[in-house]
């Protein structure tokens, strides 16, 4: 690898500036985090797009053979590069829930958009890696796809240079964005979603499953001109996040202020933070406090919790060394802009002769959005909510070309073509669940994302 330190700039700046290279990637931790919002990356002009669709992997149009993870092991294996202590370029993207359904064997959604792919993830060579603790930037470039020495020296010494003018540019300037406020619409009105709510518990009372994740998916239509990284740097605003992330695809992009790590791989340690719990916040000091303690109280929220961690223990005890899966926080609190949650970490020591891709196929989609069992609750989930969840609750991440995989729950999570925006909002329905309290836990959870797309004052 061949590396570059440059004068700290701001991550918005920086993803601007880099934005008209093309395919920009911005994995921002906007909620700083000591361990989990400590770095951000901004990458773009990718040398290769993989994508999975309808049973068939591509890698730039070219047809690949195999299921999406053995055709994406074969894309990567190329590319591999021995650890190092940062991010050394990878595959940046998304992995859709609806994967779930080419890993395992689970029912189909009866309606599907057909905004996304099943998987979405560009190969970057060239990254440029943000510390926010120690107030660092360093620029980072593989020379991939190049294999020969000095061919592949001169491409990242020219990668390198291109990205450094490119940051040193200032952008142009935004358009100013249309004043129109969108109209959301939902695929469940408050009675027929406390009625799905209703139904999840007939499914538990009748033993098929402890709990399952039911959502609400919110549509609206985009007027012309609406800039997407405009309403992600809004919606960072609104709802900082330790996992955020701005994707732009051809024809799609992706603005996500997730709080929840879905999978981390760093050489064979592997963590899981699943969230289950949640309250809305206050500004009253005292109350809000007075709001979270109750949340860890609460043993319907606990039992959810604990739930969750027991799926997700037997997942990774599936891949991971005999005795090695633990759980170092159970039911812990972590506090967002506009909510509290129970947050358990999960962690475990990967087999040997396995891969971040084997990691994924055996836990994919994640227990904390599904249920329990896992694969009952996703059949149950397609039942009622009737329309395929795309992106969400799917994964928005990083595969590094040295091994190491980052991944987010997309949650929080809007995705958008030039004509529509779409979002979801869902919560864990459990014997003891109320559908009142549930239908609102799913609006706010969706408020702050609301938020970001209202017409903001230009400045005076």
């Amino acid at each position: 690898m061949w590396t570059v330190e440059i004068p700290f700039i701001d991550p918005v700046a920086a993803a601007e500036r880099l934005a008209p290279l093309g395919a920009l990637a911005f994995l921002d931790s906007a909620m700083h985090h000591d361990t989990l919002g400590r770095t951000s990356t901004v990458a773009a002009s990718p040398f290769g797009r993989f994508r999975y669709r309808d049973g068939r992997a591509s890698l730039d149009g070219r047809p690949l053979a195999g299921g999406p993870i053995a055709a994406l092991r074969a894309c990567l294996a190329p590319c591999r590069l021995p650890a190092g202590a940062s991010f050394p370029g990878g595959a940046i993207g998304y992995f859709a829930y609806d994967l779930g359904q080419a890993l395992e064997r689970v029912d189909r959604p009866a309606r599907r958009a057909g905004l996304t792919d099943d998987i979405a993830l560009n190969l970057y060579d060239t990254v440029l890696a943000i510390d926010h603790e120690a107030g660092t930037c360093r620029l980072v470039a593989t020379g991939l796809p190049e294999t020969d020495p000095g061919r592949r020296e001169a491409r990242a010494r020219a990668r390198l240079s291109a990205f450094a003018d490119a940051l040193a540019t200032p952008p142009p300037p935004r358009p100013a964005q249309p004043r129109d406020k969108l109209a959301w619409h939902s695929n469940f009105t408050r009675q027929t979603y406390e009625q799905a709510v209703e139904k999840v518990r007939d499914y538990i009372r009748a033993g098929d499953i402890y709990q399952a994740n039911i959502a609400q998916r919110f549509t609206a239509a985009l007027p012309p001109g609406f800039d997407p990284f405009a309403l992600y740097q809004r919606l960072r605003e609104t709802n900082p996040a330790t996992f955020g992330a701005y994707l732009a695809f051809e024809g799609l992009s992706v603005a996500s202020s997730s709080p929840e790590r879905f999978l981390k791989l760093d050489g064979r340690h592997v963590e899981t933070r699943p969230i289950k719990g949640t309250v809305r916040r206050v500004p009253d000091p005292e109350a809000d406090r007075a709001l979270g303690e109750a949340l860890q109280a609460n043993a319907k929220e606990r039992a959810e919790n604990i739930m969750i961690v027991d799926l997700l223990r037997n997942d990774l005890s599936r891949i991971c060394e005999p005795h090695s899966v633990r759980v170092p926080t159970l039911c812990g609190l972590e506090s967002y802009a506009s909510v509290h949650h129970l947050v358990s970490v999960v962690t475990g020591t990967l087999r040997e002769g396995l891969d971040a891709l084997d990691l994924v196929a055996a836990t994919f989609p994640g227990g904390s959005i599904t249920g329990a069992p896992k694969l009952r609750a996703m059949d149950i989930i397609t039942e009622i909510e009737g329309d395929a969840r795309e992106i969400y609750c799917g994964a928005i991440g990083r595969i590094g070309f040295d091994g190491s995989l980052d991944t987010s729950i997309a949650i929080r999570t809007v995705f958008m073509d030039e004509a529509t925006a779409v979002l979801q909002a869902g919560g864990g329905v459990t014997l003891l669940s109320e559908p009142g309290p549930e239908y609102e836990e799913t609006l706010t959870k969706a408020a702050r994302v609301f938020q970001a797309f209202e017409p903001v004052d230009p400045p005076q």
